[in-house]
């Protein structure tokens, strides 16, 4: 059993080892190949999945780390997700990372208004849906007594007692009232120097929750992604309410890609911080709420209520972060907003959504204790970076289990954040890294001993294997502001 796993693991590993570009001439562009110096082009691309709403976008971009059913706008057959890695392990510097693009600049429209676009699949779709004789089925039941309803099930003279609550409308307003004062709008301006000469700007516009009242705000790493990448050209803003339009400037105090979660802040006091919820206790059929942007700030405080359809998702094939999957309505905008049950208690940080014609309803948000757990840390350990290059590691792939296939001993990359150290120097998924900072890597676990050793900043020798040969380049060791 042990060896029938084994050559699975082989068989994906060899598909993705031989990637299409590098398979013709085991080229790597930015490398020195160790048998000659060639170059050629990085095979490895992710496309953005953006989640939130942004002002020039004309289309809807599809992440592929979210798997085969996403809807292309051109109508390109979907592929089947490459069910190949599965990293394993904690949150960490070296833990399935996805890889988001910020938004592009698109040329401004004359009209003022017009060409109101979407960054990516990210949040709410449908809310609840009819099942077969049910009618309608409220949030919660507070009623001893019970509505008989009939049943169209086709079983004869049957009769199916469902308790409808009568005070489900007064639930989901009592919860946005208190919800709604913990959720914020975040927009992001990015400028863009044109090919043509000239600058233009990028802005894109998300959702946020208040974590503390001191101004500590949670929100998707890919909401605030291109204020990460363009630091001295771009600038985030937070806006409170729907109401005062006073915009207040945020910054960033860190972020963690691999979960998709960062943490902003701004000057400002008593905030009304959310409630979170043990996520753990979360049912299958328990009924929440979201609250957040759909559309962008123009749709602000937005309420919408579904049900949990299901735990534990891993929606990524680089990534085994275990989403919440639900039918509540998730929209570009959405993302960074809040999840919560009819206590108005914090389960969730919505974040992504499929689409496509074939279904609707897939929404998925982050356990709030994944939340807690991140979150805590970017805040507790801000002053005190750990160093970072940007990769996710395989633990299945032992030195023994290379040995035995012929291939050499080392990390096995599964994934390379976009604009990461390691992004940056040209390695790409499914090489594998043999030495690094002039010291031999055996196992998977020593190259993250290796990245800890070394200070933010220093420039670093890594030997890599790809495609029957070897390669050096050089990384500048990076920080993820102590996020694990």
């Amino acid at each position: 059993m042990l060896k029938q796993k084994e050559e699975a693991f082989m068989d994906d590993f060899n598909n993705n080892n031989t990637n299409d570009i590098n398979n013709q001439n085991g080229e790597l562009n930015g490398f020195d190949s160790v048998n000659g110096n060639d170059t050629a082009q990085n095979g490895y691309t992710v496309t953005p999945d953006g989640g939130f709403y942004t002002k020039r976008r004309d289309d809807i971009i599809q992440d592929e780390a979210y798997g085969s059913n996403y809807e292309n706008k051109d109508k390109t057959e979907a592929k089947e997700p490459p069910h190949n890695f599965y990293p394993n392990g904690e949150y960490g510097a070296q833990s399935y990372n996805y890889a988001y693009k910020p938004p592009k600049a698109k040329k401004p429209k004359k009209s003022g208004h017009g060409g109101v676009t979407v960054a990516v699949a990210c949040l709410l779709a449908a809310v609840i849906g009819a099942v077969s004789g049910v009618t309608a089925v409220k949030l919660t039941s507070k009623r001893n007594d019970s509505t008989p309803l009939t049943s169209s099930s086709g079983v004869s003279g049957s009769n199916v007692n469902i308790n409808v609550d009568e005070t489900a409308e007064s639930v989901v307003e009592a919860v946005a009232e208190k919800v709604t004062p913990s959720v914020i709008g975040i927009r992001t301006t990015t400028s863009v120097r044109s090919f043509f000469g000239g600058n233009s700007s990028s802005t894109g516009e998300g959702s946020g929750v208040v974590y503390s009242a001191d101004g500590y705000i949670i929100t998707n790493y890919h909401v605030i992604s291109s204020a990460v990448t363009n630091k001295s050209d771009s600038k985030i803003e937070v806006f409170l309410d729907s109401v005062n339009s006073k915009s207040y400037e945020a910054a960033v105090v860190g972020y963690n890609i691999s979960s998709d979660l960062a943490v902003i802040k701004i000057n400002a006091s008593g905030l009304t911080p959310v409630t979170i919820a043990d996520s753990d206790k979360l049912k299958v059929g328990q009924y929440v709420v979201t609250v957040g942007n759909p559309g962008g700030l123009e749709f602000m405080d937005s309420v919408a209520y579904g049900v949990i359809s299901g735990l534990n998702r891993v929606v990524s094939s680089d990534s085994d972060v275990k989403l919440i999957q639900t039918n509540a309505a998730i929209n570009p905008g959405n993302s960074g907003g809040a999840l919560v049950n009819t206590k108005g208690e914090l389960v969730g940080i919505t974040s992504s959504k499929i689409v496509s014609e074939e279904f609707e309803g897939m929404g998925f948000a982050i356990p709030s204790n994944t939340v807690s757990k991140i979150c805590k840390n970017i805040i507790d350990k801000q002053n005190d970076p750990e160093p970072y290059i940007g990769i996710t590691v395989s633990e299945k792939y032992t030195a023994s289990v290379l040995k035995y296939y012929g291939y050499p001993s080392g990390a096995v990359v599964l994934s390379v954040a976009e604009g990461s150290p390691a992004d940056n120097a040209g390695i790409a998924k499914g090489d594998i890294v043999t030495e690094f900072a002039g010291k031999t890597v055996s196992e998977y676990s020593q190259l993250e001993e290796f990245v800890n050793s070394c200070e933010p900043g220093k420039k670093v020798n890594v030997k890599i294997y790809r495609s029957g040969r070897y390669y050096t380049t050089d990384i500048t060791v990076g920080s993820n502001n102590a996020v694990s």
